[in-house]
């Protein structure tokens, strides 16, 4: 297998820009380059500098490369749909500005989030209402402009990532994806650690989509917390500040066998590792983010 292993600013607990508990930026990337990771994803629109030769001055200082850029917000509605295009171009101009020759393409990661229901019910399939038709083929409609505008501007692969707490997680809502969107317009970005988070077995999923799949995210999922939010009904967030994602190889989740599988199937890409946490815990991000890394290298990665 030839695959390359990057981290993003979430494990820093990087989420809104506007958050004044979030640690400076150059602290990031310095401490993910000691790490030992050579990429990582650009987080919020807004957090690293958004001009492009600021951006790629930064990136070099610390020999950094970018892997993927985010799109995180409310995908449905008609409203913020012109913000959502506006963001699309200035995210994946500056992917394709830091795009070198001969290196992989970048991804855009397509997020729905921002329903205030669905944010509540994370995790809870029975409880979490769905989008009526109309909601889901406007989110559909929008997520394919989104992504031939990606794709066709500027380059840059587009894949939607379902997301805990966002319209599109449980096992029906990406099974009515894959069927409305071709993989001619987006591939998936699937998140092991919030395909556990929403009920669902990992391997079993990545097997199930597998001709679907552009690019992986590795997260881990403390059982104990996991549980525990399920049962007091917490959001995804309040859940990620109490520690429900921890370092890989000390959750829930067999990388072993992830391992397994992806070296049966030949994957080649990437795998982005993430730990989504209160920014004010981030003066462990350093000590989890080495871990997670050396964890994944122990299993054979």
């Amino acid at each position: 297998m030839t695959i390359s292993i990057a981290t993003a600013p979430c494990s820093w607990g990087v989420d809104d820009p506007k958050n004044p508990f979030l640690p400076p930026w150059q602290s990031v990337l310095k401490e993910a380059a000691l790490a030992g990771y050579k990429s990582l994803e650009l987080g919020p629109w807004g957090y690293l500098p958004v001009q492009p030769d600021a951006l790629k001055a930064a990136l070099a200082e610390f020999q950094l490369s970018i892997v993927a850029g985010t799109l995180f917000d409310d995908l449905v509605s008609e409203e913020n749909f012109p913000a959502m295009i506006a963001l699309t171009h200035k995210i994946c101009h500056n992917l394709s500005f830091l795009s070198e020759q001969g290196k992989p393409t970048p991804y855009l990661v397509i997020i729905d989030f921002g329903d205030p229901e669905r944010a509540a019910t994370a995790g809870q399939s029975e409880k979490a209402p769905r989008l009526n038709d109309s909601d889901w083929q406007t989110m559909m409609r929008h997520i394919t402009v989104l992504s031939e505008i990606a794709w066709k501007e500027y380059g840059v692969r587009p894949v939607i990532h379902p997301h805990a707490g966002g319209c599109i997680e449980f096992a029906d809502e990406l099974e009515r994806l894959v069927r409305d969107i071709p993989h001619s317009v987006a591939g998936l970005c699937l998140d092991t650690g919030h395909l556990y988070y929403a009920g669902m077995d990992p391997v079993a999923a990545l097997e199930r989509y597998w001709d679907r799949i552009d690019y992986l995210h590795f997260k881990d999922v403390n059982e104990v917390v996991w549980r525990q939010a399920i049962k007091q009904g917490l959001d995804f967030f309040t859940a990620c500040a109490q520690g429900v994602m921890c370092p890989l190889g000390s959750g829930a989740i067999n990388y072993p066998d992830v391992h397994a599988f992806l070296r049966q199937r030949h994957y080649q890409g990437w795998i982005t590792i993430e730990q989504e946490r209160d920014p004010r815990d981030a003066d462990t991000s350093l000590r989890d983010v080495t871990a997670s890394l050396h964890y994944l290298h122990s299993v054979g990665f």
